[in-house]
């Protein structure tokens, strides 16, 4: 198993960026879904989704694109979100640059979805992601006033 997945919950990992061996690594780990988080483009010289998505096909993986740019988190990115994680047949790695953007949008699902955020934002420490930047809409999306 790889040091690169870090665990946010039994249904949710996040990594940074991954390339094909990655995506080898995620179907050994029981991987059922891959959800890219990073703007094609972003980094030319990265793997793009086409790359990866091709990867998890031929592994047998579910891919979605949910690509989080400098405009930040929709409601509706965090609801389809929510959806992939309710209807995986199995754990969830999100990616992007450094897995920030990944964690924060399974924070905000999980908020959404009424988890405490405290919870949330322990997880995600534990991780090695501060979620100090959307703490605020963490607060309103749990309907906690903290």
């Amino acid at each position: 198993m790889t040091d690169k997945f870090r665990k946010l919950d039994d249904d949710f990992y996040a990594s940074p960026q991954i390339g094909p061996a990655d995506v080898v690594d995620a179907k050994a780990m029981g991987i059922a879904c891959i959800v890219n988080n990073r703007p094609d483009g972003e980094d030319p010289l990265a793997p793009q989704g086409a790359m990866i998505e091709a990867a998890a096909r031929a592994m047998h993986i579910d891919y979605v694109a949910i690509p989080i740019t400098r405009a930040g988190f929709s409601s509706e990115q965090i609801a389809a979100f929510s959806d992939i994680i309710g209807q995986s047949a199995g754990p969830v790695l999100g990616y992007c640059r450094a897995g920030t953007r990944s964690t924060m949008l399974w924070a905000l699902a999980r908020a959404s979805a009424g988890c405490p955020v405290d919870e949330v934002k322990e997880r995600a420490a534990h991780a090695g992601h501060d979620l100090t930047a959307i703490e605020p809409l963490l607060d309103t999306l749990s309907g906690s006033n903290r």
